[in-house]
């Protein structure tokens, strides 16, 4: 083999491919060729060199950290978006029940008329249906305050649930005319909604002032 013929193999066996050569013949003919020693030498220096430079990789950690904080901000405002939607729906809805509530209330009210035995009762009753009504428009129009009105709801929708059933098991009244009391039902669902997606709304600032904290 000539000189070029081993420094093409010895080149392909450095670049990992097949020399063409049996590695016995090329060290052979390194031991006798002073020069292709030389080369082979000066080959393999350049090669480990290239090898091992350290390649420039561009630092990504900037925008990397920024697109995942405008990602977390964009699902933020979509959760936040999506909470202001119920709650403006749960308080039309409480407003709604409240202002049905006063169109039924108020007529027994002023004319002292209703399921009572006589006007007076009815009229008693009349008025705690308005008060009522009243504390729900205040949710509605405040809905931070929802929260407070939840515990008067519940404990007034329980005990018409109760006497109510009580009061159809013993005959002395019937479920047609019990089917009024579910609005208290409803209207006590609506009130606790509304509380908890309020509530749900100022959690995100807080979670924002807490690393703030000491």
């Amino acid at each position: 083999m000539t000189c070029d013929d081993v420094r093409a193999a010895l080149s392909a066996r450095l670049d990992g491919e097949d020399p063409q050569a049996a590695p016995v013949v090329l060290e052979a003919h390194l031991l006798g060729c002073p020069g292709c020693r030389a080369w082979s030498a000066r080959a393999e220096e350049v090669t480990r060199l290239v090898r091992l430079q350290a390649v420039e990789v561009p630092d990504l950690t900037a925008p990397v950290l920024a697109a995942v904080a405008a990602e977390e901000r964009a699902a933020e405002q979509a959760r936040a978006a999506a909470r202001r939607g119920r709650r403006q729906v749960l308080r039309v809805a409480v407003a709604v029940a409240a202002v049905a509530q006063l169109a039924i209330a108020l007529p027994i009210l002023l004319a002292g008329t209703g399921v009572s035995v006589d006007p007076h009762t009815s009229r008693e009753m009349a008025s705690f249906d308005v008060a009522l009504a009243v504390g729900f428009v205040l949710a509605a129009w405040r809905p931070e305050r929802a929260r407070a009105f939840v515990p008067v709801a519940f404990v007034l929708a329980v005990c018409l649930a109760g006497t109510s059933v009580v009061d159809i098991a013993n005959s002395t009244t019937a479920l047609v005319h019990e089917v009024g009391h579910l609005a208290a039902v409803v209207q006590a669902g609506l009130l606790w909604a509304l509380g908890r997606v309020d509530g749900d709304a100022d959690r995100p600032a807080a979670r924002a002032l807490a690393p703030g904290r000491g």
